[in-house]
């Protein structure tokens, strides 16, 4: 998503917790790197104050692809892994989309990340706890959408399916999984992350400028039926 967007012309802020991987993208794109911690309000607010200094306290966009999952079975999440996936995943997305409009002109896009858990309530990989924070994502960017649209900010939202990150390495390790997954999707296959940035970026750029408050699905057809 960062090659993308630089490619697209954007100056990009590239924002992780793992500060070494995401100063190895940024120069890759000759962008600028940060760490952050989403769960940490201290911490983002700390970001985007550095990131708008370094732009010149400028901020056109933004997308909210930190998030985090988990396969536990329902009858075992403990309080303690459910609040962390919520901190990450809701809590996260909340505070970077406020301190973004903060810093954001009229015009400004904003494109959160939540998933098709959120709308079927799990199914391919994701349990009880990532369902949930991602279905209350879902609400999150419509609410916002509503609220900003004042302030002339367009909020949308992707819900992706099953794709092939780092994160979902373990749930596509076992062949005969990954084809039962692959199995339930017309496409009878995973998403490519550029395939889902190429949805972002469409969000939020200016050949979006009449969508507001919507979630575009991009999961090769899982959500048909």
């Amino acid at each position: 998503m960062c090659e993308l967007l630089a490619k697209d012309g954007y100056h990009v802020a590239v924002a992780d917790r793992d500060l070494a991987a995401a100063e190895a993208v940024a120069h890759h794109i000759d962008g600028l790197a940060f760490h952050v911690d989403v769960s940490d309000e201290a911490s983002v607010v700390a970001l985007f104050e550095r990131a708008c200094e370094a732009f010149d306290g400028t901020l056109d966009a933004l997308a909210t692809s930190a998030g985090i999952c988990d396969v536990t079975p329902f009858m075992e999440i403990d309080l303690a892994t459910f609040r962390r996936i919520h901190d990450v995943n809701v809590i996260g997305t909340f505070l970077c989309i406020r301190e973004a409009a903060k810093r954001m002109r009229p015009g400004g896009r904003i494109c959160t990340v939540a998933s098709i858990a959120g709308k079927r309530g799990g199914g391919l990989s994701g349990t009880a706890a990532y369902a949930a924070t991602k279905g209350a994502v879902l609400a999150l960017s419509r609410n916002a959408a509503r609220v900003l649209s004042e302030r002339g900010i367009a909020v949308n939202c992707v819900a992706p399916g099953a794709t092939l990150t780092p994160m979902t390495d373990s749930a596509f390790a076992d062949a005969d999984r990954k084809a039962r997954i692959a199995a339930g999707i017309l496409l009878r296959r995973a998403a490519e992350p550029s395939e889902i940035a190429e949805a972002i970026a469409w969000l939020l750029s200016p050949r979006s400028s009449y969508v507001q408050g919507e979630t575009l699905t991009v999961d090769g057809g899982v959500m048909f039926d």
